[in-house]
């Protein structure tokens, strides 16, 4: 299908926020375009405008201080992250996760901010800020406010922005490294799919966290997994935490095993 719409691309966050917020109806922002352009295409999405915010100054900047943490723009490509020397040495989860996210192409485009706003449950990003501990600075015309990851994700698709909102920049603080960990991830086919469920879990100070994509309505973090805890025990607290579905790519049961079978796997060789 082909429509016509208005590409807005505003250089300061002020307009940013004031045409979020009054094309709240009949708009969308564009940060890669990975997800919101094949939803036009398919007409999905019937939009008036597209806002595109990596005109923005700072919008791709991706750095790290070890005050704040790494802190990356709402620009800040999957490759940008999986290029970043200070990102693979200090938060290896962090690029395991990015790596797993579709192609090399989609990932020269697709954005970590955008697959986070973007809200889906089967989101590769997720499971890493989940896990360690990232918050969400979310931007609007009156100021900031900053919550935490675990509070972001309001259902499927959506998110506690506002009208006039956005996600201005992910930090991920500097007590989160280095966390070992590993993310498996289950597929239709071999190579770069959709996930049918996805599991990272991590191992940090003698404390594991467990995130799980595809098996509940939004990404979820299980971190109430106690040290003295054997691998039955945790495998059913991670279970208790999800309530995955049947849909065209797998059933409820098939996805209930291979949480069991991957968070088995990632107690074994995530030491």
């Amino acid at each position: 299908m082909v429509y016509e719409f208005r590409y807005l691309a505003p250089k300061s966050k002020a307009k940013l926020c004031a045409m979020l917020l009054e094309h709240a109806q009949d708009g969308k922002l564009l940060a890669g375009g990975t997800d919101l352009l094949p939803n036009i295409r398919n007409g999905v999405f019937r939009l008036k405008y597209v806002i595109d915010l990596k005109q923005l100054p700072g919008a791709a900047s991706l750095k790290y201080s070890q005050q704040d943490g790494l802190i990356l723009g709402p620009a800040v490509t999957i490759n940008d992250v999986l290029r970043n020397r200070t990102a693979r040495r200090l938060y290896p989860v962090l690029c395991d996760c990015a790596h797993e996210l579709a192609s090399h192409q989609i990932r020269n485009r697709a954005t970590v901010a955008g697959n986070v706003a973007n809200a889906s449950p089967c989101s590769d990003m997720a499971p890493a800020l989940l896990c360690l501990g990232a918050t969400a600075v979310i931007r609007s015309a009156t100021g900031q406010r900053t919550i935490p990851f675990t509070q972001f994700f309001a259902g499927v698709k959506k998110t506690v922005m506002l009208p006039g909102e956005f996600l201005e920049h992910i930090i991920i603080p500097p007590a989160a490294s280095p966390a070992a960990g590993r993310y498996l991830k289950l597929k239709r086919i071999a190579g770069h799919d959709l996930g049918i469920v996805g599991v990272l879990g991590t191992l940090q100070d003698g404390k594991r966290r467990f995130a799980v994509s595809s098996a509940a309505p939004t990404p979820v973090l299980v971190e109430n997994v106690a040290a003295g805890d054997d691998e039955s025990t945790v495998v059913k607290k991670v279970l208790a935490a999800v309530s995955p579905i049947s849909d065209v790519r797998s059933s409820k049961e098939y996805r209930e095993h291979m949480i069991g079978v991957f968070v088995q796997r990632l107690l074994q060789e995530v030491q």
